[in-house]
């Protein structure tokens, strides 16, 4: 009988890097380097020089990252930020938590990143940002994002919490607003081992100030500038992800080279299989659409393959979002997304043969050898 096919499998990744890691985890303990520290300034280095950024702000979530990085951008009461409808709802918490409106816009049908269209059929006097996400590992059309945003005086907060490594027009994703936000949640690309996340900006103003925000607003030891939070990244996920940051590179084509393989697999049947766009896709999910997505769902967990919902429910159907200026034509491609979405295992360490089962029992389900 063959073994499991799980979701993730963190545990690939912590025996490539232990060795080295643990070493330096000791001496972080030696140091009491625990919050924030020389471990998280050096790899807040590597990923300012990995993207090619002059800044780079490492904070305890990508959450806390959308959170100060609308406060650093100065968004605030009055204010209008344009979000996707479907995307994580902590894209939607960074707006809401400085009080500003975040306002839903439907999504492409055919990757799921904001309709730039849509959105801009959205923007009032009162509109200030937007949120362009990246989402599954695709960048988001940027050229009509700045271009729109160029048109409409907006500042632009890149959600990059999925598609760390992604680059548009021989740029990274993150760099190309006013700021990036990332997030290194456990199961991301890039993985901390607990909480993590960073924003980047080529501004010193707002690299300033963020560092500033996410530590108690002091300008230096107990004199506070400004209300500020306690949101610096421990010394321990700074350790773990400059040693994962090292092979993120070789991770990143893996996936690729997964994705091509379920493409391949999976192309003839009848479902939707993700579209690429971009070239620089970096896969952190792997989203296929079918109207029979909750029975193939129960097939495959009957056939001990593990699967995602990534979103089962959107933003404008979510009960803490109900007070919003919701439009009540709806978010029709957005609701097909979650009506359809079913997210199939794909992981740095996952074989070819597992990738062949998986697109094997899928084929079974749809009456095909």
């Amino acid at each position: 009988m063959s073994a499991p096919i799980p979701f993730n499998n963190l545990a690939i990744q912590w025996r490539e890097i232990a060795a080295e890691a643990n070493a330096d985890i000791a001496e972080l303990f030696v140091n009491s380097a625990f919050s924030h520290g020389r471990y998280v300034e050096a790899f807040e280095h590597d990923v300012a020089d990995w993207l090619d950024t002059p800044h780079a702000i490492a904070v305890n979530s990508g959450t806390s990252a959308l959170h100060l990085a609308m406060l650093a951008a100065g968004i605030g009461p009055g204010d209008e930020v344009l979000v996707p409808a479907h995307t994580f709802i902590a894209t939607i918490w960074g707006v809401l938590y400085v009080g500003a409106t975040p306002v839903l816009c439907d999504v492409e049908e055919a990757t799921c990143n904001i309709d730039v269209a849509d959105a801009e059929r959205r923007i009032s006097a009162r509109t200030a940002a937007i949120i362009p996400v990246h989402l599954y590992g695709q960048p988001a059309d940027l050229g009509a994002v700045m271009a729109l945003a160029a048109r409409h005086g907006l500042k632009v907060v890149e959600d990059n919490a999925q598609s760390i490594g992604a680059a548009w027009s021989g740029r990274m994703c993150g760099t190309h607003g006013l700021m990036g936000c990332f997030s290194f949640y456990p199961g991301k690309n890039l993985g901390a081992a607990g909480e993590g996340g960073m924003v980047v900006t080529a501004d010193d103003e707002v690299a300033a100030r963020l560092s500033r925000l996410r530590s108690h607003g002091e300008t230096q030891r107990y004199l506070h500038a400004e209300i500020g939070y306690n949101y610096r990244m421990d010394g321990i996920q700074g350790i773990i992800l400059r040693h994962k940051l090292r092979r993120l590179h070789a991770w990143t084509e893996r996936r690729r080279q997964l994705a091509a393989r379920y493409r391949a697999a999976l192309q003839f049947l009848p479902l939707r299989v993700p579209e690429i766009r971009h070239q620089d896709h970096v896969w952190h999910l792997y989203v296929i659409r079918t109207d029979a997505r909750d029975a193939l769902r129960a097939h495959l967990q009957a056939d001990d393959i593990a699967t995602g919902l990534h979103y089962p429910v959107p933003n404008h159907r979510q009960p803490c979002l109900v007070h919003l200026p919701l439009d009540p034509a709806g978010y029709p491609v957005a609701d097909v997304w979650a009506s359809q979405g079913l997210s199939l295992p794909l992981f740095y360490g996952m074989t070819d043969a597992e990738v062949d089962r998986v697109g094997a029992s899928i084929g079974r389900f749809f009456g095909r050898n």
